[in-house]
């Protein structure tokens, strides 16, 4: 990667020497606390590493927000679809070419740069394999989703989402090897393009296949494999025709066969590295909908996930440019330059998990109608902002520590640490309290099942009584909408109940407190 070793000039006229001393101390504050060099060279590659990652991935979602505008059940099945067609499948192969993040990394920062070409083959000959398997797997998908007890229509539109986006898989793990080769070379400007312009041919297919074509729900997984296809074939024709890669690609050659087995003992690890953390995040969703109202409950944690998946993708870019440094310097011999790389990449991730907190934290309604127009869902996620920051914080280090890992081969250990960490300490706490959870909404759910049938008589029946306590039974009753399975008879209750005049008749719910006295 290309180490900027200059600054940018200083002025050659000061006015006097308090300012220049002034600047002194402010500059030595700052190289305290952060390598403003490295910093600037880390800055300079993961902007469009940062890119990059969140237009590939926005090609999938802005999938979905068509999709999830068609109805309530097509916003839970686009959305756990895209969740399962995430950890089962896309994050696997973003897992697997992150083999080539050593391999090819280190072998550009020792300079055998023709090994760079023989490793990008011989990871396509493993993503070709492994997307085969996958494909296979996701024709099953219903009959999965039936087994980890998930709503039955919910799991039928999911399923015929997951048939139509499985031919863009393919697609999708050659373009992440070719990333990989491109990124430790650090040439990343024109990855930005080249991302940009398949997600704005997605958005604009997405919008005539499900709105004017008349395939509807299943035209926008139809789009995403589309655009995708389109974002690999343009990115492989360049990677061929430039004289960027003369020295690093060279053409097929067979002998990528013999490194085949070289790869998988990174590869696999590293999918394993990325798979185990993208799956504790997505066994949230399929926890919803093992709960009361599960749309409302799958859509929601849907939408959280994706929120974090995209805050993930924004820490990526450091990710990556911390992985191409530290192998890059490990190449090299320069183990004092990884070392440098890497603390200055934490501090960096930390800047951006700030900003990243602060948008959701101020516009996150905003966020949310993207997804679903939905009231409840908006309000419910309102309530759960400032632990989905906690969590986005803490995983932007995380992140980054990870692509340092990966720079250095330390696939097979980050392994173990995200299997102990996110399964044997995260997920067995959760387990429990959604175990105790359930269990509560049930009870609550089967207690006042009968309210909107012993309440359709109300207009007639109710007396008059305090208009304050009127306000109150509402808000018990905006309450019950929420967290039942019966929000069709409380909308029809509610309207009835606003019909009357509240200034000359108020109403009361005393009759039916006293039938369960």
């Amino acid at each position: 990667m290309a180490d900027p070793t200059t600054s940018s000039p200083l002025l050659n006229d000061h006015e006097g020497g308090e300012d220049e001393r002034g600047r002194r101390r402010s500059s030595t504050w700052v190289q305290k606390l952060i390598e403003v060099e490295e910093a600037k060279a880390q800055i300079i590659y993961s902007l469009p590493m940062i890119l990059t990652n969140l237009f590939y991935y926005c090609i999938p979602m802005t999938s979905v927000m068509f999709a999830s505008h068609l109805g309530q059940l097509e916003l839970a099945g686009a959305t756990l679809a895209n969740s399962w067609a995430t950890v089962s499948g896309f994050a696997f192969m973003t897992g697997l070419s992150g083999a080539l993040e050593t391999l090819c990394g280190q072998g550009y920062g020792a300079k055998n740069y023709r090994m760079l070409g023989i490793h990008l083959q011989s990871s396509c000959i493993v993503s070709l394999v492994f997307t085969i398997l996958i494909t296979i797997f996701w024709f099953f998908t219903e009959s999965i989703f039936g087994l980890l007890r998930q709503d039955a229509s919910i799991s039928k539109r999911a399923a015929l989402y997951m048939k139509y986006q499985a031919p863009g898989l393919l697609a999708y793990g050659f373009l992440q090897n070719i990333l990989r080769f491109c990124q430790t070379q650090s040439i990343i400007s024109p990855l930005v393009i080249f991302s940009f312009v398949p997600l704005v041919i997605n958005i604009g297919t997405a919008y005539v296949l499900v709105y004017y074509s008349g395939l509807g729900f299943i035209g926008a997984p139809i789009a995403t494999s589309i655009s995708l296809w389109i974002a690999f074939l343009s990115l492989g024709t360049y990677v061929i025709c430039s004289e960027k890669f003369k020295e690093t690609w060279t053409g097929f050659s067979l002998e990528s066969f013999r490194y085949v087995v070289i790869n998988l003992t990174l590869s696999i690890p590293s999918a394993a590295m990325v798979c185990l953390e993208y799956w504790a995040f997505e066994i949230l969703v399929f926890l919803a909908g093992v709960m009361p109202n599960p749309e409302i409950n799958t859509s929601l944690v849907a939408i959280c996930v994706n929120t974090e998946s995209i805050s993930y993708m924004l820490t990526y870019g450091l990710s990556s440019a911390a992985s191409t440094r530290v192998s890059n310097e490990l190449g090299a011999g320069n183990v004092k330059g990884a070392k440098k790389a890497t603390s200055v990449s934490v501090k960096l991730s930390l800047v951006l998990a700030l900003g990243v907190v602060i948008a959701i934290l101020v516009s996150h309604d905003g966020w949310v109608g993207l997804f679903s127009n939905s009231i409840v869902i908006k309000d419910e996620f309102a309530s759960l902002r400032f632990f989905l920051a906690a969590s986005i914080t803490i995983d932007s280090i995380q992140g980054v520590l990870s692509g340092v890992a990966r720079g250095c081969g330390w696939q097979r250990l980050v392994t173990v640490i995200n299997l102990g960490t996110f399964y044997l300490v995260g997920i067995c706490l959760l387990w429990f309290q959604v175990k105790v959870l359930r269990q509560g909404f049930v009870v609550w759910s089967d207690m006042w099942n009968v309210l909107p049938i012993l309440i359709s008589f109300a207009d007639d029946n109710f007396p008059e009584v305090d208009k304050a306590e009127c306000c109150l039974c509402l808000k018990h009753i905006y309450f019950l909408k929420q967290y039942t399975r019966i929000s069709k008879d409380l909308d029809a209750l509610a309207l009835l109940l606003k019909l009357g005049n509240l200034s000359d008749k108020q109403y009361t719910m005393q009759p039916l407190k006293n039938m369960y006295s």
